[in-house]
């Protein structure tokens, strides 16, 4: 008989069984029994995992985006789904966790702003933009966001890692000066605000030193509370015009997929590798997001877009390994 051809619900089915097994399967040994070279390879599949999801997010998301689903669906199905999962775990929240302003103001942040304005902008740029303006800009805005805040600026390596930001940036809007689109421009001024966001959320829960775990379930039950009445009662949408796989495939990867595993995975790699060879790994998300557009997604890759692709990653990659900062006299 002839073989089905793999799908995309396959592809987060996957992505899924393989994560949940890469994040836990470690804890079922004692580390100091792994041989040394079994022990690195479990981190480098961490690493790989987090990869494959961060990039499957602005996959995923540009998926949804052009799509009959609203962006408020595809939010709220991730609050659900996420909800669901993360309920049973609610009871271990440290004490007066709800009562934390600072908790709620990072749920804002992390969540309402930064999920609201991306799925929207997701509606009108392509995936490898939102790659660019999302996981290639975080080195960039967080250093901008450090400086500003507590008087900081970063070393010469890193701030050399940041100019080759830059000119990333600079190659991948060179189409704007030849063929415009108000679209995609609008889209990627959303992208860019939520990248912004992200960057605020990450900088303030560093500060305020919250656990990867309880931020996790804050952040997303606490936008559950706050968000899903008024979508319910209030919000357009398009749930009963969706295909049921698309609806699936939003739930499964926005909710399980981006919100817990790729928390776990990534943690699991700096825990083994460490924050640098973390970062040579999850540098590459703009480029490999931008090659899987092309057949996924059928989206252009143009030399200006490629050029940007691997600028960006490459001065992700510098800027996160060089992360060290120079107080300002």
């Amino acid at each position: 008989s002839e073989r089905r051809a793999p799908t995309v619900l396959d592809l987060c089915s996957f992505i899924f069984r393989g994560a949940f097994f890469i994040a836990h399967g470690i804890d079922r040994n004692k580390e100091h029994q792994l041989p040394q070279k079994k022990h690195l390879l479990h981190g480098y599949l961490a690493a790989l995992a987090t990869l494959l999801m961060w990039s499957g997010f602005s996959l995923i998301s540009r998926m949804g985006g052009k799509s009959i689903l609203t962006p408020y669906d595809i939010f709220a199905l991730r609050l659900a789904t996420a909800s669901l999962v993360l309920l049973p775990f609610i009871g271990s929240m440290p004490k007066n966790a709800w009562r934390d302003g600072r908790l709620w103001l990072l749920a804002i942040m992390g969540n309402l702003f930064y999920c609201l304005l991306v799925y929207q902008g997701f509606k009108f740029a392509p995936a490898a933009h939102g790659a660019i303006l999302l996981a290639g800009m975080q080195p960039f805005l967080i250093s901008a966001i450090v400086w500003l805040i507590v008087g900081t600026r970063p070393n010469r390596l890193r701030s050399f890692g940041l100019a080759l930001i830059g000119c990333g940036i600079a190659c991948a809007a060179m189409p704007y000066f030849s063929v415009w689109s108000a679209d995609s421009a609008y889209g990627d001024f959303l992208i860019l605000l939520s990248s912004i966001s992200w960057a605020l959320y990450s900088v303030f829960s560093a500060r305020w030193g919250y656990s990867a775990w309880t931020l996790t379930r804050a952040v997303a039950l606490g936008s559950a509370i706050l968000y899903l009445p008024i979508y319910v009662l209030w919000l357009p949408k398009q749930l009963a015009a969706a295909p049921l796989s698309m609806i699936v495939t939003q739930s499964l990867f926005q909710g399980v997929v981006a919100t817990i595993l790729a928390m776990l995975t990534y943690l699991k790699a700096v825990a083994i590798l460490g924050t640098e060879r973390s970062a040579a790994f999850l540098a590459l998300v703009p480029i490999v997001t931008g090659l899987l557009a092309v057949p996924l997604l059928d989206e252009a890759l143009t030399s200006w877009l490629l050029a940007g692709l691997v600028f960006v990653s490459l001065g992700a990659y510098i800027a996160s390994r060089y992360n060290g900062t120079v107080l300002k006299r």
